[in-house]
């Protein structure tokens, strides 16, 4: 294999080309592509990353070496090997007398985790399923208890050994075996076998879509622009990293200072704008805002040289100056969500170290700035494991779909993966579309450059609350910030740990209000207001006030019932200066013209 040259990047294509303001147009300008690595070194890494894709980007040294610090540990802990041995003999003692003496009235004697649903069918309480079930729920208790923290073993691999060892637990389930399954079992005999037959199907057509890597289109009544994404709007600015849309007004009068939105660039942004019942989009526009927000591209192998700068300066900040063109003089309330959120703090924290003070607001929605206990991505990620993924990236220029899919369903395999496929491809049913559900399959590539400073420079090294992130050669500090925050983190968040979350207080002097509600990643953020469902505690910690632990700060706020959102809005209205009339879409007289009706063409990139 021979490393993919960087193609020219153009500038923004054009009928829709306009002329920007100086500042604007500066910050759009794609930055000179690094010089090309030693031939030699071409060859190592063409090798690796052949491994690589042998693997599915999976770095064997690093689960080999997890294994190996585990094993050497235990193997000098007599003691902890008793624990072991005992706890096998009790596990064992607890089964034996649930299956000498059944009663179908006790309790079981092993239950499965919150978030594992393969044992709901009422077939799993009866025998001889219910004594599989049991058997295997003991042996993963076991390896529970077998890989928990050991004295001198590493914290990482101990949970890395654990991660692993589940995923072979969960390969291994009875509840993936036609035979063993009593759901399966019931479906085969009323449906004389066709639910085999339509599994069968389903099973060939995501192989083939998988090795063709096919993007299947939207289902019916599930398009984006018409379905989804379908809050009135206008791009009104486009460069080759991302277009920005300004939403139309619904209400006579709104607040003069706007929102500005920054999505992450993991996930198609249309996460805050989905059907029109529960989209945060719709809900701050019907309340009197006036939005914006970036709609990132899907980079191709030609951006592979974006670098995390070009997102701050080319993105946030380049958003930031088209707004200010159209609503001049005015504060705007930037609002980021995950990785946008991350970013958002990084550009945030730039300004304030250069004195900037456009923003009049930051809120930041389960995203993190520190990522020593950023969850279980962390398992994926270390040295070696990054080298495998640039030496993936850098044969193609960016990290493709299915990894990023992979590494977040593998987290909750049980769930994400298994059950799926004993649904799809055991019980013959079709996925129920939903607007979340075509969301999530709607994936995005990471440019090859960017990922790599990101995995580094935050997860693995942790730069940002470490003092030792540099913009244009300066180090700032979140410290510096002046704006009030507004942080929200999820109880069930496997993405960005609401704790970690919750350490945003730790590293900010400003005013701050965090929330902390119930669901997760998603889940807990689109939560509208109509529905109702689930509670969050709210409370605000004043400037310079002292820093009180997560495990004080649950104790001390009780949980309220509903959505978050109203707090939010009620929040966002406080920090504005009053109502105006409502702005036009664009400024036209300078340069700044409506290009396309959102939700624009970026999101349509596949």
């Amino acid at each position: 294999m021979t490393k993919r040259t960087p193609q020219p990047k153009t500038p923004a294509r054009n009928a829709e080309q306009v002329q920007l303001p100086a500042k604007v147009a500066a910050a759009s300008q794609p930055q000179v592509a690094p010089k090309a690595a030693h031939p030699h070194e071409s060859l190592d890494r063409a090798s690796r990353a052949a491994a690589a894709y042998m693997s599915a980007g999976v770095s064997p040294h690093a689960f080999i070496e997890a294994w190996s610090d585990w094993a050497l540990h235990l193997a000098r802990a007599p003691g902890r090997q008793l624990e072991l041995a005992e706890r096998a003999q009790e596990n064992m003692t607890k089964l034996m007398a649930q299956s000498l003496l059944p009663r179908t009235d006790a309790a079981p004697a092993f239950v499965p985790k919150a978030y594992d649903h393969r044992f709901r069918h009422p077939g799993w309480e009866k025998l001889p399923f219910r004594n599989m079930q049991q058997g295997f729920l003991a042996v993963q208790d076991w390896w529970d208890y077998a890989t928990d923290h050991l004295r001198g073993l590493r914290p990482e691999d101990a949970d890395r050994t654990r991660f692993m060892a589940r995923q072979m637990l969960d390969l291994l389930s009875p509840s993936n075996f036609p035979a063993l399954n009593p759901e399966i079992i019931e479906e085969t005999r009323k449906t004389n076998g066709k639910n085999l037959a339509e599994g069968a199907r389903n099973f060939m057509n995501d192989f083939v879509n998988t090795v063709a890597q096919v993007h299947e289109p939207a289902p019916e009544g599930f398009q984006i622009g018409k379905d989804l994404a379908c809050t009135p709007g206008e791009v009104v600015f486009r460069n080759d990293l991302f277009e920005l849309i300004q939403y139309a007004p619904q209400t006579d009068k709104v607040q003069a200072e706007p929102i500005l939105i920054v999505p992450a660039w993991i996930m198609k942004y249309y996460i805050l704008d989905l059907s029109p019942h529960n989209s945060m989009v719709k809900h701050l526009v019907d309340q009197g805002f006036t939005v914006f927000m970036i709609s990132w591209c899907n980079p191709t192998a030609d951006q592979a040289d974006l670098s995390l700068e070009d997102y701050r300066e080319r993105g946030v900040i380049a958003a930031l100056d088209a707004v200010n063109a159209i609503l001049p003089e005015r504060k705007v309330h930037a609002v980021g969500y995950c990785l946008g959120g991350t970013i958002l703090s990084i550009a945030a924290a730039t300004m304030a170290r250069d004195k900037d003070e456009r923003l009049g607001s930051i809120s930041l929605i389960a995203a993190q700035v520190d990522f020593a206990e950023a969850g279980e991505l962390l398992l994926f990620l270390d040295e070696s494991q990054i080298a495998f993924l640039e030496d993936m990236m850098w044969e193609k220029g960016y990290l493709d779909r299915p990894q990023m899919a992979r590494a977040f369903s593998a987290i909750r395999s049980e769930d994400l993966i298994y059950s799926r496929a004993v649904r799809r491809y055991y019980l013959g049913r079709e996925d129920l579309p939903t607007d979340m559900g075509v969301w999530v399959s709607d994936t995005t590539r990471m440019p090859a450059r960017m990922h790599s400073e990101y995995l580094r420079g935050l997860f693995l090294e942790n730069r940002l609350t470490a003092g030792r992130f540099a913009v244009k050669g300066r180090v700032i500090a979140l410290k510096d910030i002046s704006a009030p925050i507004f942080a929200v983190g999820t109880e069930t968040d496997h993405i960005a740990p609401w704790k970690s979350v919750y350490k945003t207080q730790l590293f900010t002097d400003s005013d701050m209000t965090f929330v902390l509600t119930s669901g997760g990643h998603n889940s807990g953020i689109i939560n509208e207001p109509k529905l109702a469902r689930g509670h969050h505690r709210i409370s605000r910690r004043t400037a310079g006030a002292l820093y009180v632990g997560p495990d004080a700060w649950v104790t001390q706020n009780a949980p309220q019932p509903g959505s978050w959102w109203p707090a939010w809005t009620s929040w966002l209205e406080e920090k504005c200066s009053g109502v105006v009339p409502a702005p036009s879409i664009g400024a036209p007289d300078k340069g700044l013209v409506p290009i396309v009706a959102a939700p624009g063409t970026y999101v349509h990139q596949t």
